[in-house]
């Protein structure tokens, strides 16, 4: 049964009308991801390799539903854009050239891939928390 404009999600494409930001410095790893999150339905925001970039975008009141966020992006930390994700209440998940030592106290609690990044796993997670939020 199908109500109006309900999306039908399937496995194959659990983010189905959903959008995902990227953010993420390195290249042929933000392509990646973003081909990943779209062959599995996701409208992709980015990849955006600029923090500047990134922080207007929230400032712009645009709506996204997660995000995966690189913690360093051209040697700026990406607090700041964490912090306004949270404030929104917008899951997202770190992904990292660093161990877990980099990451804030603040943020111990946000799940994060080390570098080499197992995409569809932080694909399956993100889906996951998304059906759960």
């Amino acid at each position: 049964m199908h109500h109006g404009s309900a999306i039908s999600r399937s496995s194959s494409q659990p983010f189905a009308g959903r959008s995902i930001l990227i953010v993420e410095d390195e290249y042929f790893l933000a392509d990646d991801l973003a081909r990943e999150f779209r062959r599995r339905g996701a409208d992709v925001i980015g990849p955006m390799s600029d923090l500047d970039e990134a922080q207007a975008l929230l400032r712009s009141g645009r709506n996204f539903d997660a995000a995966l966020l690189d913690i360093n992006v051209r040697e700026d930390m990406v607090f700041p854009v964490a912090r306004t994700l949270r404030e929104r209440n917008i899951p997202f998940v770190f992904t990292t050239g660093y161990d877990k030592g980099a990451i804030r106290p603040e943020f111990a609690d946000v799940p994060h891939w080390e570098k080499p990044i197992d995409i569809s796993s932080v694909a399956d997670f993100l889906a996951t928390k998304l059906d759960e939020h």
